[in-house]
């Protein structure tokens, strides 16, 4: 029933009762302390670096939902804060075009998830070695890569003991059956910081 008056309400009054959608990258900060969200699938990565001099600062994100003016969201990684980690937290959210207030920060749009052939949020299940492609049986110890239209993030962590293995991002193109990344962040070894790597 309530499907049904929200759709007369819209066919009549143009009244749109769908949440917005916020998937894509985002950027927000300065370039001291520069974040990039990517949002896809019901989950969402922060990174944050120095674009200055090129370090790693910290990472965070997990799965989200959006209800009316929240974001609500449970942390499944954050080296910044260990102890958010599995709690669900609120955070006020306003989105004004290409710009998303989430808490504190005030996001500019970086993509809206498109071109993206590949994007959303993927777990790696299995690695080339020399010996072939190694099944990886995803458990509480688990890769993630999230990506948006133009950007990705990928992230190495343990849901469960809190623990934190790596990250690294930047911005990624698909042509011509080439996956290309540039990267922008790093938290093993900055001197990979603008190394192109192709796939």
């Amino acid at each position: 029933m309530r499907t049904l008056l929200t759709l007369i309400l819209s066919g009549l009054f143009g009244v749109s009762f769908a949440q917005p959608n916020i998937t894509g990258a985002w950027q927000a900060g300065t370039d001291e302390n520069h974040l990039v969200m990517i949002v896809a699938d019901k989950f969402y990565s922060v990174a944050v670096y120095n674009q200055k001099d090129k370090t790693y600062i910290g990472t965070y994100g997990g799965t989200f939902r959006l209800e009316k003016s929240e974001f609500i969201y449970v942390n499944e990684f954050n080296t910044l804060s260990k102890d958010d980690i599995g709690v669900e937290t609120r955070a006020a959210f306003q989105l004004k075009g290409n710009t998303l207030k989430l808490a504190k920060d005030d996001f500019k749009k970086l993509d809206d998830g498109k071109p993206g052939q590949l994007a959303g949020a993927w777990l790696i299940t299995g690695r080339v070695t020399d010996k072939g492609m190694q099944p990886i049986t995803p458990g509480a110890r688990k890769t993630m890569k999230i990506l948006s239209g133009t950007r990705f993030q990928w992230i190495a962590y343990n849901s469960v003991t809190k623990e934190f293995f790596g990250t690294g991002g930047g911005t990624y193109t698909t042509e011509n059956g080439k996956y290309i990344e540039t990267i922008e962040v790093f938290s093993r070894d900055n001197s990979r910081v603008g190394a192109k790597l192709e796939f």
